[in-house]
Order: structure tokens, then sequence, then C-alpha cells
């Protein structure tokens, strides 16, 4: 899905114009950007939790020469999807 049609579906659905729509998403992402950013977890109810991971520094291989090289430490952003998003996409396991 673009944006374009996200922007389309969101006007539709809130009965708003696609410039809100777009203004809301634009809105919603530099907010979570900006938590994120200072270590705050960001949970969007009924998708899932975007959250700052700090990576310990690792010994890895280069794969070409086998050759043992030094991963260094580093900060990732992880995102958590949640159960009930999880369940309606795929399906309950029984």
């Amino acid at each position: 899905m673009t944006k374009s049609q996200l922007l389309e579906k969101l006007a539709t659905s809130a009965d708003i114009t696609k410039k809100q729509a777009d203004q809301l998403i634009t809105a919603l992402v530099d907010t979570a950007c900006k938590s994120v950013k200072k270590g705050e977890p960001v949970k969007i109810p009924g998708l899932g939790i975007l959250r700052l991971r700090k990576m310990k520094a690792r010994m890895g291989r280069n794969p070409q020469t086998g050759e043992a090289i030094k991963i260094p430490a580093r900060k990732k952003v992880g995102f958590t999807v949640s159960k009930t998003f999880k369940d309606s996409v795929l399906g309950a396991k029984r």
C-alpha cells in the first residue's frame, strides 16, 4: 500500500480530508521518532511497540575470508507486533 492509498483509506474511514490525514500521519511519525530517539517506547494499540534497542559489541566473521572482525556496539530500532494484530493477520494458533 502506498502513502496515497493509505491517505485515501484514512480520509474515507475517518471522514476527513486527505490533507488532514496526511498531517495526522506526519504528526504520528514525528512524535514516534522523537520519543524513540529519547529511549521511550511507543505503543500503538492494536499494532505494536516501537523501541530503541542497544546491541552489544561482538565478534563476527568476514564471510569471504573467514577473518574474525569486531562488530562495535550500536543502537537500532525494534518493532514488536501486538498479539491481536498477529492473530488477525495470521489466524489464532490452535
